[in-house]
């Protein structure tokens, strides 16, 4: 994890490497999970849960930290330091879970430092900053960087209109600005491969399409099936790859965690796929495969006659051996083996 391009370069946050972290980190003991209050009736909350078999409070919420607002959505969330500043000593610690919320455009920090099991708010981008020095809303995923800030995807401006940027914040959660010098049409998520010098990232669609719940009608007009190439190095866009039909609405993206390993995985919610890519060289662009196909169910009493399985997350195990992809709609986990 730790690079020589744009490492923050000796010891700090996190694990040496992956397989480090895979072999040597401890099972985990407490979960933050955000949850939610759709009819805006009070402020969104993180549950903090036990899972320690040994506790007595073992499968319990023992905390909630609600927000100071009503109506952030929250969503993802994130750490403010990583392990790609193993090596730096002077690293900041990994202190906050960082927290962007798709209906406020405002960004939390949690201090879960302190105390763990009691998480308490330590800082806040609002929205007025944000929305002052970069236009941007609708945050979606977060991810700290080599460099020692904190990126997060927009999804779109104030009024709802598609913008594919990132925002890019200080340690104590202020505005630095826009990471990304050009922007794609669409934004969703992203993950970044340093050694190879490529951020990837994905396309939902226009958030004055899907804030009013999704209509198929509107797929072709208002939502994604692209995939970014970026330049890590410049923040520039260098490739764009079409899925067509096959990829609709692609979300999650993942590479593998070995950090020279230049093949990653999305999964296109809408077509229910999972694609996969990877190049010959440095110097060739990215190609991508449908690599698992899944069938739609025949329904009734749905907006379409057949239901799609949804892939709504997919996630890469720690050695890099099986993919696991959360169907939303038809209602399970599938594991797979991507040692191939």
């Amino acid at each position: 994890m730790a690079t020589s391009n744009g490492c923050c370069c000796a010891r700090g946050p996190g694990y040496a490497s992956p397989k480090d972290a895979f072999l040597n980190g401890p099972r985990e003991k407490l979960l933050y999970i955000t949850c939610i209050v759709p009819d805006r009736s009070r402020p969104d909350y993180v549950a903090t849960v036990d899972v320690d078999p040994t506790s007595e409070t073992y499968k319990q919420v023992i905390y909630r930290t609600h927000m100071p607002h009503i109506g952030d959505e929250l969503h993802h969330s994130g750490w403010n330091s990583c392990s790609s500043c193993f090596l730096d000593p002077t690293a900041p610690p990994r202190k906050l879970l960082v927290l962007p919320t798709l209906g406020s455009g405002r960004v939390y920090g949690l201090d879960i430092l302190s105390d763990p099991r009691a998480p308490k708010l330590a800082a806040v981008a609002d929205n007025s900053e944000i929305l002052a020095k970069t236009g941007l809303a609708y945050l979606h995923t977060t991810h700290c960087a080599p460099d020692g800030f904190i990126m997060i995807s927009a999804m779109g401006d104030v009024d709802g209109n598609p913008r594919g940027a990132f925002l890019q914040l200080n340690q104590d959660l202020t505005v630095k600005g826009v990471w990304s010098v050009d922007e794609a049409k669409y934004g969703y998520d992203f993950w970044y491969q340093p050694r190879l010098n490529v951020m990837f990232s994905t396309a939902w669609g226009a958030p004055k399409a899907f804030r009013n719940g999704f209509n198929p009608a509107e797929v072709a007009e208002h939502y994604g099936s692209t995939v970014y190439v970026w330049d890590w190095t410049a923040h520039t866009l260098k490739q764009k790859i079409e899925l067509g039909d096959k990829g609709l609405v692609p979300l999650e993206v993942r590479f593998l965690h070995e950090p020279t390993s230049p093949h990653a995985f999305t999964g296109a919610a809408l077509s229910s796929n999972i694609i996969h890519f990877t190049r010959a060289s440095e110097n060739d662009p990215w190609v991508h495969n449908v690599v698992i196909e899944q069938p739609w169910v025949k329904v009734e009493g749905w907006v379409l006659p057949e239901l799609p399985p949804l892939v709504s997350d997919i996630l890469v195990s720690m050695d890099d051996r099986f993919l696991y992809v959360s169907n939303w709609l038809r209602g399970d986990l599938v594991q797979y083996d991507i040692t191939d």
